[in-house]
């Protein structure tokens, strides 16, 4: 299909936005945006980066949502093959078959939740950034902001809600990834306890294979999130360092 208009005249140009055509002029003349201007295409920025990390936010929930299903299932599943097997041969063989989907889901979504909180971040420091912006074109406002305007790590913790002085350990163990990977240690755990008994092997020698598995896997995923977290802290370059506001919630 062409998109030439008949008989060879040209399409005109649409017309531009007036904030545009104000810009250019600025622009042309030597002269600094003016403020309203500004403000209007920070806020625009700003509104972006807001449905951005919405929209990361609303996956990981979405695939955690998804591998408490299957779990649940599966533990259905496992729990009705097993009174009618007797826990026998074949439950051993349903659960290695079925927990291995369990634990692909599992680690996929840890992976996955990996780059939203990377995105996450991403979207922090913006806007973090961009209320400086505000700021510096209105400092009277400061008193108004409860999250940071700063894009170091401290001002970052102040907009994801890390307030100075909380128990981090705590923070830690409450993140989703956190819960996701645990799950992912307690299902590899069972797989290697069932494979332990399909190969012979007795009950002890079954548990400690699996608390062995459980403590692998976890600090495998420890080790992981902290590489994430480190590789994301030397990329991030700090435009504008200062302490941020205290919280007034």
């Amino acid at each position: 299909m062409a998109f030439e208009p008949r008989g060879g005249v040209p399409l005109s140009e649409p017309a531009q936005p007036a904030a545009v055509e104000v810009a250019g002029a600025a622009a042309a003349a030597g002269e600094g945006l003016p403020a309203a201007l500004r403000v209007q295409i920070l806020a625009a920025e700003h509104w972006s980066l807001l449905a951005t990390r919405s929209l990361a936010w609303n996956e990981v929930f979405t695939r955690a949502g998804m591998l408490l299903s299957a779990l649940a299932g599966a533990i259905v599943a496992l729990a009705l093959v097993g009174q009618g097997s007797q826990f026998g041969t074949t439950f051993v063989t349903f659960g290695i078959v079925i927990l291995p989907v369990v634990l692909f889901l599992g680690e996929t979504t840890y992976l996955r939740m990996g780059s939203s909180n990377m995105v996450e971040a991403m979207s922090v420091i913006g806007m973090n950034r961009i209320r400086h912006a505000y700021l510096e074109i209105a400092p009277e406002l400061e008193p108004y902001f409860v999250t940071g305007s700063h894009d170091d790590p401290a001002g970052v913790g102040a907009t994801m809600g890390v307030r100075p002085g909380a128990n981090q350990l705590a923070h830690f163990l409450s993140a989703t990834p956190v819960v996701v990977f645990v799950i992912n240690g307690v299902v590899a755990g069972a797989i290697a306890g069932l494979v332990l008994v399909a190969l012979g092997f007795g009950g002890p020698v079954a548990i400690g294979g699996s608390i062995v598995v459980f403590l692998v896997v976890v600090a495998l995923h420890v080790a992981h999130g902290r590489r994430l977290v480190a590789r994301a802290q030397a990329a991030s370059v700090t435009r504008f360092p200062g302490s941020p506001p205290t919280p007034s919630w």
